[in-house]
C-alpha cells in the first residue's frame, strides 16, 4: 500500500474519533483539552525515550498508562484522544503512516473501553468513600479492562497492518502476532501498575483544583 492511502487511512482514523466525539457530546473546556494536551506529550514522552525496541515492530513501553489514566480522570474519549495522538505522533515522526493509523485506532479503543468502565459500569467517582480495598480494586480494574483488550486488538490489528498494509507474508505476520501478544501483555501489566499510582495519586488534587468532570 503506498504512503498517500497510508495517509488518507490515518485522517480517517481522526476523523472517526472526532465523530464519535461528537455523537458521545464530549465536551472539550480548556480544562479538559490543556489536561488532555499533558497526557498526550506523557504517552509520546513514555514511548519515544523510555522504550525497549524488541522483533516485529513491537516494543515494550508504558504509553499506554496515560490513556488509561487521563479516561479515568475524564472520560473515555479523552482518554482514547490522549493516547492515540501521543503515541501516534511518535509513529509520525518515525516516519511511519501505517503504524500510527493502527496505533490511533487501538489507543482509542483503550479509552473508550476504560471510561466506559469506570465511568459507566464501576462509577468510579461516585465511590470514592468505599473501603480503601473496594476503591482500589475498582479503579484497578478500570485501568486493565480497556488494556486487557488491548492484549487482543493489538495483535489482530497488527496482523491485518502487517498483511495488507505492509504486504508481510502470512507466515511472517502469523510469528509476528504471537510475538506482538506477549509484549502487548507485559505492557499492559505494567501500564496498569503505573496507571492506578498514578491516579490514586492525582485524582485527588486534580478535584481540589476543580479540573475534573462533576459527578
Amino acid at each position: 500500500m503506498d504512503t498517500a492511502t497510508m495517509w488518507l487511512l490515518l485522517f480517517g482514523a481522526v476523523a472517526v474519533a472526532l465523530l464519535i466525539a461528537a455523537l458521545t457530546r464530549t465536551k472539550f473546556t480548556v480544562q479538559r483539552i490543556s489536561l488532555v494536551g499533558v497526557m498526550a506529550a506523557l504517552s509520546f514522552v513514555a514511548y519515544e525515550f523510555f522504550r525497549i525496541p524488541f522483533a516485529g515492530g513491537s516494543s515494550f513501553h508504558l504509553g499506554n498508562t496515560f490513556t488509561a489514566l487521563t479516561a479515568m480522570l475524564l472520560d473515555g474519549v479523552s482518554g482514547g484522544l490522549a493516547g492515540a495522538i501521543g503515541l501516534a505522533l511518535a509513529d509520525v515522526i518515525a516516519g511511519d503512516p501505517g503504524y500510527a493509523f493502527t496505533t490511533f485506532i487501538l489507543k482509542f479503543i483503550i479509552g473508550i473501553v476504560c471510561g466506559l468502565i469506570a465511568h459507566r459500569l464501576l462509577h468510579l467517582r461516585s465511590h470514592r468513600q468505599d473501603g480503601k480495598g473496594r476503591y482500589l480494586a475498582r479503579v484497578t480494574l478500570s485501568a486493565f479492562s480497556g488494556l486487557l483488550v488491548n492484549v487482543f486488538t493489538d495483535p489482530l490489528v497488527g496482523y491485518f497492518r502487517d498483511r495488507y498494509i505492509f504486504g508481510q507474508p502470512v507466515e511472517v505476520a502469523t510469528v509476528f502476532i504471537k510475538i506482538t501478544g506477549g509484549v502487548t501483555l507485559v505492557n499492559s501489566l505494567l501500564s496498569t501498575v503505573c496507571a492506578v499510582v498514578l491516579y490514586l495519586a492525582l485524582e485527588p488534587a486534580l478535584r481540589r483544583a476543580h479540573l475534573l468532570p462533576k459527578e
